[in-house]
């Protein structure tokens, strides 16, 4: 168990506070080892580029690079030398190679900036790797870790829940999070399983209810025989998702190591032939020497490097400007080939809280709309319930003053009672009209009306009873969120086809949201793993995918799609992990100028590659065919690298951002 004294502190709401999480971030980091040294490699490289430029003397700056050499080719060489030994062969190596060879003939310089450029690189890579380990750790803490399991006799034994097997009886206290998969047998509470399922409101449970590992117990005690084994759960088995899907991400980097593999061996074979066949047929050494080490440095891809990582990573940082967080190049490139965009409901087309969308009083009651939400208000103020927050929260907003309250309490399931001004006032669910004897025939038929219009409607429905008699009915709903509708249509125009809504929300409240944003296909109901199904289902007619979630029940599938994109501000802990990007202020008209930036991402990627793979295949046959002069060849290969390069920072600029919005419009 963690310690208090030990642990960060935390906000409101559970969440580690905001500048203590930055500060975990960071050191999270600066304690890879290659970010340490690649950062220390472009420092040496930078304070010596300024040394060498202010004319100092040649052996201060030398020794800087020399140091950048140590710093970022340190790693990069042992790993190649480890292939070498394993009988393979990859760029690292190649690039340690030619750094040496420029640095052997006075090009220091050129040596150490290919140093700086592969460094970066293998620190952009682990970086990304740790938060696809983070991600899955992160789930393991829904969980709890123990569970208090019943013996036959009724005694209570507190044990790991990964000890619980099928059959075993557990209890979960309020406010307990539940220990395994199972099905309730003695109480009732309500449980907010919206990381399984995404629902919004805590779900009623009951005698013969199932329940789900890692889901938050409410305000009652429920008895639960577990009937899956914790391998088994749905928290496992999303575990195992995210693990796999991460893996086969993993295998499509097949294909370019084995184009690294080629290339290495082709640029060693060609410069060993430059050097020995001229050299066997009695050519001089030195300028034999000279011709190979030369081809070395115009075929090494520092230009093709450069091509791709500046426009990727200046989009990722203009996007980032702009509230969206892009984790790889990767995953930016995979944002331009998306035909397929699928929505989570709550929390991300929603908000995620419910609000007060109408309010019906029984019209033979007499009662006003204002005292009807007056008494709701003050009944529901001490509670912790979110519907409760909701009502509340609309008595503020509509300026209706709350009365004080006498004699509270609350019956899960079934809603609070309170008096209030003398009156006694009950506020729950629509089976409270069951339970009116007292009550007009007229008043329960139009209280019922209500109730079955805003239910059909998709609304959740909460009566208000006074003196034993309905007084009205208020309809809650979750809030749309602004600029969904304009950022639907905009991406159903980019991609060709209407996003999908995938929730695990019922039919009917979906469909209600799905028509408020202009989507057609809407599949409810779903549970993580048939999210995923459903993810699947679209790969295999072969569809790429988009999936835009914010909870914990939405990171296997995230996992399993192309892309995963999660609503930053509330989104769970593992949605934010497992994602490729985040939305961090909910926006979610930035989604579409995402989608537009990286296409113009990639036109520029492949006009660079073009332009830089023909600079270097003039510069190879030249030197092969002819005699290509070192300065020339040396000016030719770092002009281009810093054609593309600069090629590639113009999507920095902000006019770079409105122009993609002009094109996701």
């Amino acid at each position: 168990m963690t310690s208090t004294l030990s642990a960060p502190p935390r906000d409101r709401v559970g969440a580690p506070a905001p500048g203590t999480a930055r500060r975990s971030r960071l050191w999270s980091v600066l304690s890879m080892a290659e970010v340490r040294w690649a950062g220390l490699a472009t420092a040496l490289f930078l304070v010596g580029a300024v040394c060498q430029l202010l004319g100092a003397p040649a052996p201060v700056w030398w020794t800087l690079y020399l140091a950048c050499y140590a710093a970022g080719g340190w790693e990069p060489a042992l790993s190649g030398l480890q292939a070498l030994r394993e009988k393979s062969l990859d760029v690292d190596i190649l690039m340690i190679v030619a750094a040496l060879l420029a640095a052997s003939i006075g090009q220091v310089f050129e040596g150490a900036l290919l140093i700086v450029i592969f460094s970066t690189s293998g620190a952009l890579e682990a970086f990304v790797t740790r938060r696809t380990e983070d991600s899955v750790r992160a789930l393991l803490d829904l969980a709890p870790e123990r569970a208090t399991r019943l013996s036959d006799t009724g005694d209570e034994e507190v044990v790991d829940t990964a000890e619980l097997v099928v059959g075993d009886l557990v209890l979960v206290r309020p406010g307990e999070r539940v220990g395994a998969d199972g099905e309730v047998v003695e109480g009732l509470s309500e449980v907010d399983q919206a990381s399984i399922t995404g629902e919004p409101l805590p779900v009623t449970k009951a005698v013969g209810d199932e329940v789900f590992a890692g889901t938050l117990n409410g305000t009652g005690a429920l008895k639960v025989v577990v009937n899956r084994p914790a391998e088994e759960s749905v928290v496992a088995r999303i575990v195992a998702m995210v693990e796999e899907a991460s893996q086969t991400k993993a295998r499509t980097q097949l294909f370019i190591e084995k184009m690294e593999q080629r290339y290495s061996v082709g640029v060693v074979v060609a410069t060993l032939a430059i050097f020995g066949i001229p050299l066997a047929l009695g050519a001089a050494f030195e300028p034999t020497l000279l011709r190979a080490m030369t081809f070395m440095i115009v075929a090494s891809p520092c230009a093709v490097v450069l091509a791709t990582m500046p426009p990727l990573l200046s989009t990722i940082a203009n996007a980032g400007r702009h509230g969206v967080l892009v984790k790889s190049a990767v995953a930016l490139e995979k944002f331009g080939v998306v035909d397929v965009v699928a929505f989570d409901k709550t929390g991300t087309l929603t908000e995620g809280t419910p609000r007060v969308a109408e309010i019906e009083p029984v019209r033979s009651a007499g009662m006003s709309t204002e005292r009807l939400l007056a008494l709701a208000a003050a009944a529901e103020r001490p509670s912790e319930h979110p519907l409760a927050r909701a009502v509340v929260a609309a008595a503020h907003e509509h300026d209706v003053p709350v009365p004080h309250t006498e004699d509270f309490s609350s019956t899960p399931g079934r809603g609070v009672t309170a008096l209030v001004d003398g009156v006694r006032v009950r506020v729950g669910s629509p089976a409270l009209l069951a339970d009116l004897p007292g009550a007009s025939a007229d008043q329960l038929a139009e209280a019922r009306l209500s109730v079955t219009l805003l239910e059909e409607a998709g609304r959740t429905a909460v009566v208000v009873v006074a003196d034993g008699a309905p007084v009205g009915v208020l309809a809650l709903a979750d809030r749309v969120r602004p600029g969904a509708r304009e950022a639907v249509a905009r991406l159903a125009a980019m991609t060709g086809r209407s996003p999908l809504l995938l929730t695990g929300d019922n039919e009917r409240a979906a469909r209600r949201l799905a028509e408020e944003v202009g989507i057609v296909d809407v599949r409810a109901g779903l549970l993580p793993d048939e999210k995923v199904a459903e993810v699947r289902a679209l790969q295999e007619q072969g569809h790429r995918v988009l999936l835009v979630g914010d909870g914990v029940n939405d990171a296997p599938a995230m996992a399993a799609a192309e892309l995963g994109v999660a609503m930053g501000r509330h989104g769970s802990d593992l949605a934010l992990e497992t994602a490729d990007a985040v939305i961090v202020r909910d926006d979610l008209s930035t989604l579409p100028k995402v989608v537009g930036l990286s296409r113009r991402a990639h036109r520029v990627v492949k006009a660079n590659l073009a332009f830089a793979a023909t600079v270097i295949t003039v510069l190879v046959v030249w030197d092969v065919i002819w005699i290509l002069p070192l300065p020339l060849g040396v000016a030719g290969h770092e002009g281009s690298t810093i054609v593309v390069g600069l090629n590639g920072l113009r999507l920095l600029a902000r006019a770079a951002w409105r122009k993609a919005d002009t094109a996701a419009s």
